[in-house]
């Protein structure tokens, strides 16, 4: 089992050690586009929109806190990747407790899944509006990016980033467009830069926009991105990967800002000047849009929410994945882990649509921004105090100077979100029914104390490396080994290419005193519905070739029997080897690719771990 965050793709992208500079500078460029995405997905339309068109250009100066917040946080995830060779989950995972690390997984989860929300229901609206389609299709809809996933994953981490930053080149053009149609105020627009203190809705939008734009997930995101190039690990190379990442990640969150900052003002140009100051939903703003400024605008804006949508549903996926695996040492399917992610984010958006109406959706955006403001302090806590510890981190670790800046942006957010909760609080309690209390009170005073234990447990006890078990356990004695022989061999075989692989391989195994089951698994639908009693062209076909294959290897002097089975191959063969009481089973591996392997591929791995025997894979 392969322990490294993101195996699949870990060291995949090698740094060149000679040539021009600029092209070892370029290699390390791209994690940070990917972490980008996150912070102009759906939800920071929603809360853009509704600080733009409710209180004019008044809340840009929270974007550019939120900007240079997330700026210092992603250079700290990206320093505790590059350095440690461990994703944020990970290194929580060696330093806490398991109950805390079980709960913060929990808290990690909630928050992907109402990132994920966000993505759903901006895509469905972003499809609504450009294409007219209704929003339970759009959300339905939804459920096929699983496959865009993983056939990108399949064609590599610079194919993946190339179409991340495609889709990031939409969103940004689709918004210069925008900027030329509704001409903001710019003399205006600076003045939103001044600070003020919140209150009240104000706060409540500005939670929301720092909960948009400093995502959590994004910490445990990028800390796994930049293990996939392979550099040197010694420390000018270590310098050198965290100084580019460190530019990487200032140019992708400054395109970042420009979105976010090009929605709020567009939301307090066409909104606020006009007098419509309660937009908070997409949709609304679509269609003001076509009312004020013609065609174009809402067309533009259409066209980036889709791009938006799409391309951060790409990294809320890898960020599940590193969370589910760093945490819990959990591996499960790319396409089983996508649809369990999607899946938690569309039953509370069809919920809503069926329930409340479609009109509900715009509050719901907004909503799952706020989970979002409240999970971070869980994440930023001890991204913080892993790499100020020069005990990890060693003389890489960050500056007392920086380590200072990290504990001030985690204060301003916890102590914002500690203001907005505690208000809400009392006037749940107040409004609500007794038995409520029970309910929440508890797990608002369970929150407190796992935030209290992560903030003090450093300083009362040492942060310990835990001893690892990887993959399972430590090193066996060897000393006393008998050797496994093998008498009953069985071998898939689908009249291809690589037959010959497997049957050559399988006879190295056992020789000619083995006896070999050559297994051949007629799929067709008729095969399926029939059984053994399917009698169609393919069957007599296939049937002929088992008795060929049979006919030619016993002629060699080897001991070999026939089996034929009808339907999925995942359950069948299983239960042939079962029937046949084999020993050991060779099947060879077609190699796929693209999505060729997420319709074919997946048969080796299924029937792998559907048998008590050993599985040997040939090429």
């Amino acid at each position: 089992m392969d322990n490294r965050s993101l195996s699949e793709v870990n060291q995949s992208v090698e740094v060149p050690q000679k040539g021009r500079k600029w092209k070892r500078i370029l290699a390390f460029f791209g994690p940070a586009y990917l972490v980008s995405v996150g912070y102009m997905d759906p939800g920071n339309w929603a809360t853009d929109l509704a600080g733009g068109s409710k209180f004019g250009y008044d809340l840009i100066w929270v974007l550019l806190m939120s900007n240079l917040m997330a700026l210092l946080l992603q250079s700290f995830s990206a320093r505790l990747g590059i350095v440690t060779g461990l994703d944020l989950a990970q290194a929580s995972r060696k330093y806490y407790h398991k109950w805390a690390n079980i709960s913060l997984y929990i808290l990690a989860e909630i928050a992907i899944a109402a990132c994920d929300l966000a993505e759903v229901v901006g895509m469905a609206i972003g499809l609504n509006l450009l294409f007219g389609f209704p929003l339970l299709w759009g959300v339905v809809i939804s459920l096929l990016d699983t496959f865009l996933l993983l056939f990108l994953l399949k064609k590599g981490m610079r194919i993946m980033e190339a179409f991340i930053i495609a889709l990031i080149c939409v969103i940004g053009i689709s918004f210069v467009f925008e900027m030329v149609i509704v001409k903001p105020i710019w003399g205006e627009v600076i003045l939103g830069f001044r600070p003020e203190i919140l209150r009240d809705s104000k706060l409540y939008i500005a939670i929301s926009i720092i909960g948009a734009t400093v995502m959590p997930h994004n910490l445990y995101l990028h800390s796994a991105l930049v293990q996939t190039r392979l550099f040197k690990k010694d420390k000018e190379g270590i310098k050198k990967a965290i100084k580019y990442n460190t530019i990487d990640s200032a140019i992708a969150l400054n395109l970042a800002f420009f979105v976010n900052a090009a929605i709020l003002i567009l939301a307090a140009t066409a909104f606020h000047k006009n007098a419509y100051t309660e937009v908070a939903e997409i949709g609304d703003a679509h269609q003001l849009l076509k009312n004020i400024f013609g065609m174009w605008a809402p067309a533009f804006f259409a066209i980036a929410l889709i791009a938006a949508g799409q391309s951060s549903t790409v990294t809320g996926t890898l960020a599940g994945q590193i969370v589910m695996e760093g945490y819990l040492n959990l591996r499960l399917r790319p396409w089983l882990r996508r649809i369990i992610t999607r899946s938690i984010a569309i039953v509370p958006a069809i919920i809503t649509i069926v329930i409340a109406g479609e009109q509900a959706l715009g509050s719901l955006l907004v909503l799952s921004q706020v989970i979002l403001s409240l999970q971070l302090g869980f994440a930023m806590i001890p991204l913080v105090q892993f790499v100020s510890d020069k005990s990890k981190l060693g003389e890489h670790s960050i500056k007392p100077i920086w380590a200072i800046a990290g504990w001030i942006c985690t204060a301003i957010i916890v102590g914002l979100n500690l203001k907005w909760l505690s208000s809400q609080t009392i006037d749940f309690i107040e409004t609500n029914t007794y038995p409520w209390r029970f309910i929440l009170i508890p797990f608002l005073a369970a929150a407190l104390f796992l935030l209290l234990y992560i903030v003090f447990s450093p300083m009362f006890k040492k942060l310990k490396e835990k001893k690892e078990k990887i993959p399972h356990g430590d090193a066996l004695d060897l000393e006393q080994i008998v050797e496994k022989t093998f008498s009953r061999i069985a071998i898939t075989v689908d009249f291809s290419s690589m037959d010959k692989v497997a049957i050559e391989n399988a006879l190295s195994q056992g020789g000619k005193s083995a006896t070999y089951i050559l297994i051949h698994i007629v799929e067709t639908a008729g095969a399926r519905i029939l059984g053994k009693d399917i009698d169609d062209l393919e069957t007599q076909k296939d049937t002929e070739n088992l008795i060929l294959y049979t006919g030619k290897l016993k002629n060699l002097g080897y001991n070999v029997q026939a089996e034929i089975g009808y339907g999925g191959p995942i359950y069948v063969i299983p239960k042939i080897v079962a029937k046949q009481q084999v020993d050991l089973l060779v099947m060879g591996a077609h190699g796929h690719s693209g999505i060729k392997d997420i319709v074919l591929g997946e048969t080796v791995d299924a029937v792998r771990h559907r048998v008590s025997i050993p599985v040997l894979i040939v090429r």
